[in-house]
């Protein structure tokens, strides 16, 4: 109750005062407000600067002399002056008719130092940051680079870093603005995990991803660094991946990095929905070109009804079309495919819709940042031209391009509008990556027991896109020395032309009683026929010299001898491959020629096939066929010297030794009978196939192990008759058929620390009485 009464006391006490007011005021008899004049200004002063000039000052006001100084102008006038970024403080003061502008400059960044930064370079770090010497500081700009820091030390994969401003003051308002930086460890990848994956293992999908998991043999690579930019690049090649393998729906549905507490490495986990596999359905096109029918743009299109539905099929038929409708003289066409899914019958159908578009031409490209290689190099692998018509197709086809030469990090093509609106300028836009290696080399096999390697090579030589190696390798059966140099562009056209120097030692003791001396060169250049067949024309002249001992057999006496063989040949190869060194899916064809006789001393015509097929049968588990085939004819009377014949045996036939099968001379023991097997002869023909089903072990894949069953069969044989020597006519003869051999086995591969190392396990069951067989082989090869 006191409460209340106290609240009305309060209340009527207010009441009374106000009524009092009201009774004072003389304008209240009148009934209009009172108004208190505003002081009007008659001079502005400036105070407390020292670098910046007192009409500098002024001309940032909004408060002018013959004006009345009200709040509103001076809260303005105070937020503009702070928006220069030059004074860390003003004030406005009213002196009647004197305005008094108090300001504190921000001081000059004397210079800028960084400490502690000993796994990133400054020039990393400033190129960065904004605050630099002889620049205005401020507080807000400094928190600002802090975290550009940060996040550049993220970006390499050091989440754990740190970084303190510290401020040294010095005389005339400068001061030393340092960076104390603790650059913490480097933030790995420890496991990459998936989640609702049924369809591909974990380790398939690893795959598809840039980002590696951290093992400690990858301290070349940063892949293997956590960063989220690359995470989010995975995202799109898991579902570029998927999608291409008819998952219409797949969604990526989360990607979780946790950081360790240590704070030294990332658990990445994925989940994605995978949905289900969708076949193409009805595929139509509606053109709106009267002159390009939709039966005759229906009937060119790489896609079916049926296919497994696939999203880089319709960029490739966006690609078709549009070359159609230019081959017809539309260059300006607006192609929209119109895609509906339905979860019905699990199809999509795609409609293709054309229509004229505006007229837009190039009008000038202009590359930039490429600070070693030539703009030429760039241009000539551009599908477009100063003056052709704007094509969004071939521009990010001529992208792709640039990125395939290997030269850059980088590679963005931005357009922007040109002189008039018919019009467009092109950006290529290259960030230079290092091109030249210096490698070393070296491993040991079962075949060749120690290996050394040593080259020097440089992929983009003086920035002209030309390649150069020079190499050194030795083993215990063969020594080289080769130059190669290859012009990808010879005369400025799609023409891929080179020359390779080389002299090889060959020592042939384990297999034969002979060795060879090669020392010669060719000359090479090749060319793309379509988008996926190549052809290769190339001359080599050699001189070959063979060493045979004097214990060797009648067979290989007359091999004895220089020889300087003069070579044409060509090679034509065709691959449908969906990767090019671990494929799941497609084929590769290659056939060549050679032929020798254009002068030399060596006279034939040699034919080789070689071909590949691919089927994936479940997830990571492949199963693939090869064929080979050889054939070599002499002419002219010559007969086929050893050092040009085939061996086979090793790697190119499991379950053989190298040299292991095929021609040989051999001897029969006097007492029991037996042949006593002899030197290895090789042949004119040969014929190889496999069947080989590869597959995960099982095994966690940071091991790296894989495994796979393989059978292979074939024969070689067929020896010049001037180099048979039939049983009877002398101690040592020589045997020679084409009896079917095969093999089986299984084979174990594991990408080891130091390279990749193979293990071989072959029984050899159909093989002939003269052959050398082995069951177990090994090899590997690592580079440091």
């Amino acid at each position: 109750m006191a409460s209340v009464l106290r609240v009305l006391f309060a209340a009527l006490m207010t009441c009374s005062l106000g009524a009092a007011a009201l009774a004072q005021d003389p304008a209240s008899d009148t009934g209009q407000p009172a108004v208190q004049a505003q002081p009007v200004i008659q001079q502005i002063l400036v105070d407390g600067n020292q670098r910046v000039e007192a009409d500098t000052v002024i001309s940032y006001l909004l408060i002018q002399p013959g004006r009345p100084l009200d709040p509103q102008t001076v809260n303005l006038s105070i937020q503009t002056l702070f928006a220069t970024g030059l004074f860390s403080d003003v004030q406005i003061e009213d002196r009647g008719n004197i305005a008094v502008v108090r300001v504190q400059e921000n001081p000059i960044i004397n210079r800028v130092v960084l400490e502690g930064n000993r796994a990133m370079d400054d020039d990393k770090i400033t190129d960065e940051i904004q605050a630099q010497p002889r620049a205005i500081f401020t507080r807000a700009r400094v928190q600002s680079d802090v975290q550009r820091i940060i996040e550049v030390y993220r970006r390499s994969g050091r989440f754990a870093a740190t970084v303190t401003p510290k401020i040294i003051e010095l005389p005339q308002n400068r001061v030393d603005l340092i960076f104390e930086i603790s650059e913490g460890p480097v933030t790995g990848v420890s496991r990459i995990n998936f989640i609702g994956n049924d369809s591909f293992s974990d380790r398939r999908l690893r795959r598809e991803l840039v980002t590696r998991e951290s093992r400690w043999w990858r301290f070349y690579s940063s892949n293997d660094n956590y960063d989220p930019d690359r995470l989010e690049y995975d995202r799109e090649l898991l579902r570029q991946y998927y999608q291409n393998r008819g998952y219409a729906n797949f969604r990526v549905l989360s990607s979780v990095a946790e950081l360790t507490p240590d704070q030294e490495s990332f658990y990445i986990t994925i989940t994605i929905d995978e949905g289900e596999v969708y076949n193409f359905g009805e595929i139509t096109v509606d053109s709106q070109i009267e002159e390009l029918t939709n039966e005759f743009l229906e009937a060119i299109l790489p896609i079916n009804t049926g296919d497994i539905y696939r999203a880089d099929a319709i960029e490739n038929s966006i690609d078709t079309l549009t070359f159609a409708a230019g081959a017809s003289g539309y260059a300006f066409i607006n192609i929209r495919p119109i895609i509906e899914r339905n979860r019905d019958t699990q199809t999509v159908d795609v409609e293709f819709v054309l229509d004229e578009g505006p007229r837009v031409y190039i009008e000038r490209i202009d590359i930039v940042n490429n600070t070693r290689t030539l703009d030429r190099v760039i241009r000539r692998e551009l599908d477009v031209v100063e003056g052709d018509a704007f094509n969004r197709v071939l521009i990010d086809r001529s992208r792709n391009n640039v990125r395939r030469l290997g030269f850059f990090e980088e590679v963005e093509v931005t357009e922007t509008p040109g002189s008039s609106a018919d019009r467009a300028r092109l950006l290529v836009d290259v960030t230079e990556q290092p091109t030249g290696e210096l490698a070393f080399g070296a491993g040991f096999s079962s075949t060749d027991a120690f290996l050394v390697d040593l080259s020097i090579s440089e992929r983009n030589l003086r920035g002209r896109g030309q390649f150069l190696r020079f190499r050194i390798s030795a083993s215990s059966r063969r020594e080289t020395i080769d130059i190669r140099f290859t012009e990808p562009r010879f005369l400025d056209r799609n023409l891929a032309a080179g020359f390779d120097l080389f002299r090889v030692n060959s020592d042939f003791l384990s297999e034969a009683s002979f060795q060879t001396e090669s020392t010669g060169g060719s000359v090479r250049m090749g060319f793309p026929v379509t988008a996926n067949t190549n052809m290769q024309l190339r001359y080599t002249i050699r001189n070959d010299n063979v060493l045979v001992f004097s214990s060797a057999s009648a067979a290989l006496q007359s091999q004895s001898g220089n020889r300087t063989t003069s070579v044409v040949g060509y090679s034509f190869s065709w691959s449908q491959l969906n990767d090019p060194i671990e494929p799941s899916d497609g084929f590769r064809f290659t056939v060549s020629q050679d032929f020798a006789g254009l002068g030399g001393d060596v006279n034939y015509v040699r034919t080789e096939i070689q071909s590949a097929f691919y089927y994936g049968l479940w997830r990571d588990i492949v199963a693939s066929f090869t064929a080979d085939t050889g054939f070599i004819l002499g002419w002219g009377g010559d007969s086929i010297r050893i050092n040009d014949r085939f061996f086979k045996g090793g790697n190119s036939f499991r379950g053989f030794d190298v040299g292991g099968l095929g021609p040989r001379t051999v001897s029969r023991d006097e007492d029991t009978g037996e042949l006593i097997l002899g030197d290895s002869l090789g042949g004119r023909l040969y014929a190889i196939g496999a069947l080989e089903v590869t597959f995960p072990l099982g095994l966690p894949e940071q091991y790296g192990i894989s495994g796979s069953v393989f059978t292979e069969f074939g024969t070689l044989g067929l020896l010049d008759t001037v180099d048979q020597i039939d049983e009877g006519t002398s101690p040592v003869f020589t045997v020679d058929d084409l009896a079917l051999r095969a093999s089986a086995g299984v084979s174990i591969f594991w990408d080891s620390p130091f390279g990749p190392v193979r293990f071989d396990f072959a029984e050899a069951f159909m093989a002939e009485e003269y052959d050398r067989t082995e069951f177990f082989r090994f090899s590997t090869r690592t580079g440091f």
